[in-house]
């Protein structure tokens, strides 16, 4: 694999109240979980990810991932999860990417490289080929997958090396863009109901190897009805239930990992900016992409990003960190950032702080600013993902 000179890191000034977490910062990422559990299934990975998260050897490796499930959103909320709060309460979290969001977050973790390497930078991007905004979730209005992100997966290398690699999901993302960018290379097994996905896992782990079973639910519900919901409790007492179920029933030897992309948190109304009818915040700036909580700002021809920047300080006040793409960059937002990613990446970046949003209704759907539970910032709901181990014993 190749990747990007690393830039030299400076602090941008995060506000030291706000709750936020400096991607990359003082804590294990997302990006070298698979690395790690390479190294645990004997495959040599070059800077001792395995060593670094302290995960042993095994022959059998099952990897979950739930979209949407933070450290801190678990943490808070494990009453509705007997097995799981067991866990995380002895367990130190993960720090996911910048931004917090499903598409980069799967990116780096599939590859094992920030998104500066990968260029899947956020829900929507600007392509710079057509200057049109494309959906990395949906994977509309861009190039191919391969051609979007063409490093090589870990699942890619794994098989070459003779590990079998087993992903179990929906009939709908077999073959979709975005598996096709972040988690090629494994065999694909349709399972549709949670049940079914762990009953397909167990089967694949009858044979040395990985498997990754992945679980939305839980983000679903936070979106729609937010995170402190009923809604989400529900979904979160569902999906604990069949995670005993599946570290009880795997192989003896199995290393069980349970980690998640992002966390969430619940919109504040009345702390929502529209770009599309605030004239402050719109001038000189042609495209809107990313989402409500992280935005890049693509600006008109000759237009002053640092101005622009300061413009959006003044108007957002102490609801949003606002920084220019080279601040962003050199502070190490997105990992080391290669060209193709570079010219992705707005020409100024915003992180919004506490329950805040900034929407673009001329872009967004309608059904898209109803969202209850968002999230792609530095909060620490948003950035800390769990990192739970069991070993089944041998």
């Amino acid at each position: 694999m190749t990747h990007p000179p690393q830039s030299p890191t400076r602090t941008v000034g995060l506000p030291v109240d706000a709750d936020l977490v400096e991607p990359g910062v003082d804590r294990p990422t997302l990006s070298s979980l698979l690395p790690a559990l390479s190294g645990s299934l004997g495959q040599d990975w070059p800077d001792g990810c395995a060593e670094r998260l302290g995960l042993p050897r095994a022959d059998r490796v099952c990897l979950v991932l739930v979209d949407g499930l933070g450290h801190v959103n678990l943490s808070e909320r494990a009453g509705h999860a007997p097995f799981l709060r067991g866990l995380v309460r002895t367990s130190e979290p993960l720090t996911s990417t910048f931004p917090s969001t499903t598409a980069t977050a799967l990116g780096s973790l599939g590859v094992g490289a920030g998104p500066g390497a990968t260029a899947m930078l956020g829900y929507t991007v600007r392509d710079p080929a057509t200057g049109r905004l494309g959906n990395l979730v949906s994977w509309t209005d861009l190039p191919p997958a391969r051609e979007w992100q063409p490093e090589p997966t870990v699942f890619e290398r794994l098989v070459a090396a003779g590990v079998g690699v087993t992903s179990v999901g929906p009939a709908r993302f077999a073959g979709s863009g975005l598996t096709e960018a972040a988690l090629r290379g494994a065999t694909y097994r349709v399972a549709e109901s949670l049940a079914d996905r762990v009953d397909a896992t167990l089967d694949a782990l009858r044979r040395p190897g990985l498997a990754y079973l992945y679980w939305g639910d839980v983000d679903k519900a936070g979106h729609h009805h937010g995170w402190g919901s009923w809604q989400w409790g529900d979904a979160l007492a569902d999906l604990d239930a069949e995670l005993g179920r599946l570290a009880r029933s795997l192989p003896r030897g199995t290393l069980l990992v349970v980690t998640a992309d992002h966390g969430m948190v619940d919109v504040d109304r009345r702390a929502r900016w529209d770009v599309a009818t605030d004239p402050v915040l719109s001038a000189d700036v042609a495209l809107v992409a990313g989402e409500p909580r992280a935005s890049h700002l693509h600006l008109r021809p000759g237009a002053d990003a640092d101005a622009v920047a300061e413009r959006w300080r003044g108007r957002l006040g102490d609801a949003a960190v606002v920084v220019t793409r080279d601040d962003a960059v050199d502070a190490g937002w997105f990992g080391p950032v290669g060209e193709r990613a570079r010219q992705v990446l707005g020409d100024v970046v915003v992180a919004m702080t506490g329950r805040a949003t900034v929407v673009d209704s001329a872009t967004q759907t309608p059904a898209s600013l109803d969202l209850v539970g968002v999230h792609g910032s530095l909060t620490r709901h948003e950035m800390l993902v769990p990192f739970l181990v069991v070993q089944k014993g041998s």
